[in-house]
């Protein structure tokens, strides 16, 4: 169970990496074939605020990157369930508020994820 929880804690931060990809280095290219319900002419003016938006994804990868790499189980597990907590709120904020379809892509690994963690750490 330790190793699941190790892989969906990769697989949340390997996302988050892919999301910072695209809203910092992607925004106008594969930002619009991934956001297409996003007016077109509207990528090119928001670049910087996607951008920042990708450097909050980038943080939330690093916490979780950095989880698996402490040794101590206690922090390991702590610091990996509040990184996987803040990734299921931005999930359900985005799920209410932008589309639903990130509560199935964002949120639902992270809270199968937190699970993992929660019964194998």
């Amino acid at each position: 169970m330790k190793l699941f929880a190790h892989i969906m804690i990769a697989i949340v931060a390997i996302e988050h990496i892919y999301i910072l990809w695209i809203e910092m280095f992607a925004w106008t290219t594969k930002g619009k074939a991934t956001f297409k319900s996003f007016p077109a002419e509207l990528f090119e003016q928001t670049t910087a605020l996607a951008a920042n938006q990708g450097l909050y994804n980038g943080f939330l990868a690093a916490g979780l990157i950095w989880s698996l790499l402490i040794n101590d189980p206690v922090w390991s597990k702590n610091i990996a369930m509040f990184f996987l907590g803040c990734v299921v709120v931005a999930g359900l904020y985005g799920g209410i508020t932008a589309s639903r379809s990130i509560l199935f892509k964002q949120a639902l690994p992270a809270i199968i994820a937190i699970a993992a963690v929660f019964f194998a750490l």
